[in-house]
């Protein structure tokens, strides 16, 4: 049985939230630095992109996303107005809203990826080989819950 009073657990929890927490920051600063909007917006905006033609209600969206869902309201209408997003009435349900990107959207979107991607690779590629890349992603996929 696991001794749940080992240091290392606490260790090895330390460094995941102060890694993640570091390699966030230097992305929102990639992208701030190149006067674009933050990473947040990406993943909403990855997230409908790909649901293109269908749409996406807001409660659906809320399990797709890489952050939290708190705030995921706010975080869509500051999206909204700056014209990235629109809402359109849903056919099956007359009370509800899908979310759909918009043309301008997709455009920041795939304006804000290379400078993202190079954030990873800057972060990701520098420190860690392909083989070491490979054994961190099985060792966090052990993690989902």
């Amino acid at each position: 049985m696991t001794d749940l009073n080992d240091e290392i657990y606490e260790a090895a929890w330390v460094s995941l939230a102060r890694g993640h927490q570091g390699v966030l920051g230097r992305i929102e600063t990639a992208l701030q630095s190149a006067d674009l909007p933050p990473l947040s917006w990406y993943d909403v905006l990855l997230e409908l992109s790909r649901s293109r033609e269908t749409g996406v209600r807001a409660f659906e969206l809320e399990s797709r996303l890489l952050l939290p869902q708190y705030g995921l309201s706010r975080l869509l209408d500051r999206i909204e107005k700056a014209g990235y997003i629109e809402r359109r009435v849903c056919e099956d349900d007359r009370r509800g809203k899908l979310l759909f990107i918009t043309q301008s959207g997709e455009d920041i979107r795939q304006r804000m990826w290379p400078i993202y991607q190079k954030a990873i690779l800057d972060i990701l590629g520098k420190k860690l080989s392909k083989k070491e890349a490979e054994q961190f992603v099985l060792t966090l996929s052990k993690l989902r819950v």
